[in-house]
């Protein structure tokens, strides 16, 4: 009997080391996790940081601009420097590849894109940016520059001055001026023999050029129309896309 208790008592001794043995892997003591937290790796760390995305650099603006709409004295009046780094560049005068398809020669406005091309030899064309008001695209198709005017006077039509009963002391016209609507040089264009209403012309408003106004036919720099002036003779053929 005593020796049947013995082993009882011996396989119940081993039953409890074995439970034991079990916690002691489920359950830690405090400090054994304590020393076990330090001694564990650290989290891994990306192998290579996110790449930070910068915006491309606005191309820089020629300085040949410079000379071109600088401010200059030209008809007993001063025009002001246009402030060419503040356009954007694809509206400034530049020499580009014809894309019209015109005769040299033709000056063709493109309406959509707000271009005027001066159409020149092997297959190139001066461009310039410009700005359309409501009778900048009403009219579309062939004409010929009729005459052209060193700064000319403006005359508001009647239709304008009912909307705007201001403009009643220009009726007989507007003098010539850095303020006029029409600025330093204007093209008048013909269809038939017959006055279109069209004129290409200078602008005090250079904001306004490679943008729609609520007046006006076709606004240039004031710098860009001189230029073009002396590049186009009367009776110059013209197309309106």
């Amino acid at each position: 009997m005593s020796s049947l208790v013995s082993r009882r008592s011996l396989l119940t001794g081993l039953s409890l080391i074995g439970v034991s043995a079990v916690s002691a892997c489920a359950q830690m003591p405090k400090q054994s996790i304590s020393v076990a937290s330090s001694l564990a790796p650290a989290p891994l760390q990306p192998a290579m940081e996110k790449a930070t995305v910068e915006a491309p650099e606005a191309a820089p603006v020629p300085p040949e601009y410079a000379g071109m709409y600088a401010g200059t004295d030209d008809g007993g009046h001063t025009l002001p420097a246009i402030p060419f780094t503040k356009v954007d560049q694809k509206f400034l005068r530049q020499m580009v590849d014809d894309p019209t398809g015109e005769k040299p020669g033709t000056i063709v406005v493109n309406t959509t894109d707000k271009y005027l091309y001066w159409v020149l030899k092997d297959g190139k064309a001066m461009r310039y940016g410009v700005g359309l008001g409501r009778q900048g695209y009403s009219w579309k198709g062939r004409a010929i520059v009729q005459w052209k005017r060193k700064w000319p006077t403006w005359t508001p039509p009647s239709a304008m001055i009912g909307r705007d009963p201001k403009l009643e002391k220009w009726r007989q016209g507007m003098p010539p001026g850095i303020s006029n609507p029409l600025g330093s040089r204007a093209l008048y264009i013909f269809k038939d023999g017959n006055d279109t209403l069209y004129r290409i012309h200078g602008s005090p408003d250079w904001k306004s050029i490679g943008k729609s106004a609520s007046s006006g036919c076709v606004r240039m720099f004031n710098q860009d129309v001189m230029d073009l002036y002396e590049r186009v003779p009367s009776k110059t053929p013209l197309l309106v896309i």
